[in-house]
């Protein structure tokens, strides 16, 4: 079984067919879905979606491009939220230099201010990052010298600096369609070094379907063909990268209940 540890069910792409999307992903073994925040304000978006599927979990969070409208969601609000039975992760947070459309001071404090969340609530953090390496690095060190905290890069398309930096701080990496790509050679070497007991598999849909549904609407039920490049990539069967990234998932964001036990209502 697969784990799509990173989709926006919420998003209306998917509002017409929502039910057909989660039942073609099990059809297509992908067992379970989480439903990544963006705006704390769409919380009760995110909780309704999961409470009506008992494979989908969700996390609460403002994504970076949002940071300048949602500066205000606080510490306290974030950790209130988080206890919901199926809400299992804080963010996608963090920063994004390349549409650069949160003031960097803003998207630096609200960053910090998700970091804190999920060191209070226990949560893994899922990190948003796009050309703010250096700064990113720096957060994350900085913010683990006060406390430690879980946290994983979602959708990793930085520098292999980012990477090595993110791993010795106990990080996971979480790939998407784009390694898949033609061009993204370098991304496959990268992914071919990160240790197996830290890789994660997602989709983000609706966005970046991997070959060959490039250029398609992405959804969950296509993380199955980025995990087989995966499995390529690290010399390994299908069948062991499913094992190793389910496993990974479930000892990461562990408020989800194991396999062997029933999803909570």
């Amino acid at each position: 079984m697969l784990i799509d540890s990173h989709c926006h069910l919420d998003f209306p792409e998917f509002a017409e067919e929502r039910d057909a999307i989660v039942a073609r992903a099990k059809a297509a073994g992908v067992g379970r879905l989480i439903t990544i925040s963006t705006f704390v304000s769409r919380y009760d978006r995110y909780r309704a979606i999961a409470e009506a599927y008992d494979n989908v979990w969700f996390t609460v969070g403002t994504h970076p491009h949002q940071s300048h409208e949602e500066p205000e969601a606080t510490l306290e609000q974030l950790v209130a939220l988080a206890q919901h039975p199926r809400c299992i992760g804080i963010g996608e947070a963090g920063l994004d230099y390349h549409y650069d459309r949160s003031p960097r001071e803003i998207a630096q404090r609200v960053f910090r201010t998700h970091i804190a969340a999920a060191r209070e609530t226990g949560l893994p953090l899922v990190i948003h990052a796009r050309d703010a390496d250096e700064d990113v690095a720096n957060i994350l060190r900085e913010e683990m010298g006060k406390g430690a905290f879980k946290a994983l890069l979602h959708c990793f398309t930085a520098s292999r600096l980012l990477a090595e930096r993110a791993l010795d701080l106990g990080l996971s990496i979480s790939f998407s369609g784009v390694v898949t790509f033609k061009n993204s050679q370098e991304l496959r070497d990268i992914a071919r070094d990160v240790p197996l007991d830290r890789i994660l598999v997602e989709t983000d849909a609706p966005f970046l379907a991997p070959v060959p549904y490039r250029g398609k609407r992405n959804e969950p039920a296509f993380v199955a063909a980025t995990a087989t490049t995966l499995a390529d990539v690290k010399g390994i069967s299908a069948d062991a990268l499913a094992q190793a990234t389910t496993q990974n998932v479930l000892r990461l964001f562990s408020k989800m209940p194991p396999l062997t036990e029933p999803a909570a209502a």
